[in-house]
């Protein structure tokens, strides 16, 4: 088993049904955020924790997504007879950025079938799932901790973040332990989108998990749960209750995470990143000002 963790599963067959008719013929993973695709955020965020080989999990309709991390010869050619040298590097970068590979899911029968399709690209190594509905601000650190964490535990690592109890229907709810690492707890439980006031805490799990290659020994036999798929969730909790491969462990994050699977968190997260910007925001933030009073 390699001691270094090199893979990164994102799986991207979703329909993106919450934001047509934008994603009728385009996949939502590309919709921009401020001048990138969201997915191009979500690759940069795994390549500088590490890893270089990155596959994703795609469904029908998804060539866009190729096509971005793919060689554009016609545009790069223009670019460079018209010394556009600062647009050519943006093209090639995204190209370059990563070693990319595709599998279809088939039949969407959710988030741990998606993982399980992996398998045979990862083989029995330790390696880490993205979900590109969730950004991590690159200023954070989150997935390059977990790593670190899965090194020193030989476990697997889930991101958690405290949300409103209100909320707490919306993902997948953690109980845990403390341990001596003020970020590190231990997971006791794992729940997929309990029913309102049932959850026993509020930490929820987001889109960063480090997996030990066992979860796709349970995830071959796990059977369709919530919304009559087969979950992530519920692999995650056999792993957890059983111990197996050292159980599970949750980094918790308190850094800055952008939603844009949902429509207002994802004009949110276009405004919050456009203002930090060195070149949009000082612009942005005087109109926002001015515009504001007025509404």
């Amino acid at each position: 088993m390699s001691s270094r963790i090199t893979k990164a599963v994102i799986p991207v067959a979703g329909l993106g049904t919450r934001f047509l008719p934008a994603t009728k013929a385009m996949p939502k993973e590309m919709l921009p955020v401020v001048d990138k695709p969201a997915i191009q955020y979500v690759v940069e965020e795994a390549v500088a924790a590490g890893l270089t080989d990155v596959l994703m999990i795609t469904g029908r309709n998804k060539n866009a997504l190729e096509n971005h991390f793919d060689r554009v010869g016609e545009l790069e050619a223009t670019l460079e007879r018209k010394g556009d040298t600062e647009k050519l590097e943006k093209v090639n970068y995204s190209t370059d950025l990563a070693d990319v590979h595709y599998v279809r899911q088939g039949d969407p029968k959710g988030l741990g079938h998606a993982v399980l399709r992996a398998a045979m690209h990862v083989g029995r190594e330790p390696f880490a799932v993205l979900l590109g509905d969730d950004i991590i601000d690159s200023r954070d650190v989150l997935l390059s901790r977990m790593i670190e964490v899965q090194g020193k535990k030989h476990a697997s690592v889930i991101a958690l973040l405290e949300v409103e109890p209100e909320a707490a229907q919306l993902y997948g709810i953690a109980t845990v332990e403390a341990t001596a690492e003020a970020d590190v707890v231990r997971i006791t439980g794992l729940v997929e989108k309990p029913a309102p006031g049932t959850q026993l805490s509020n930490f929820a799990i987001i889109g960063r998990y480090v997996l030990q290659p066992d979860v796709f020994d349970v995830l071959e036999k796990t059977e369709p749960g919530k919304g009559g798929e087969i979950q992530l969730t519920d692999a995650l909790q056999v792993l957890a209750s059983q111990n197996i491969a050292g159980g599970v462990y949750g980094v918790v994050f308190r850094g800055r995470r952008y939603d844009t699977g949902d429509r207002l968190d994802y004009l949110k997260a276009v405004v919050r990143l456009a203002a930090d910007r060195e070149d949009l925001g000082p612009p942005l933030l005087d109109w926002l000002r001015e515009w504001l009073p007025t509404r």
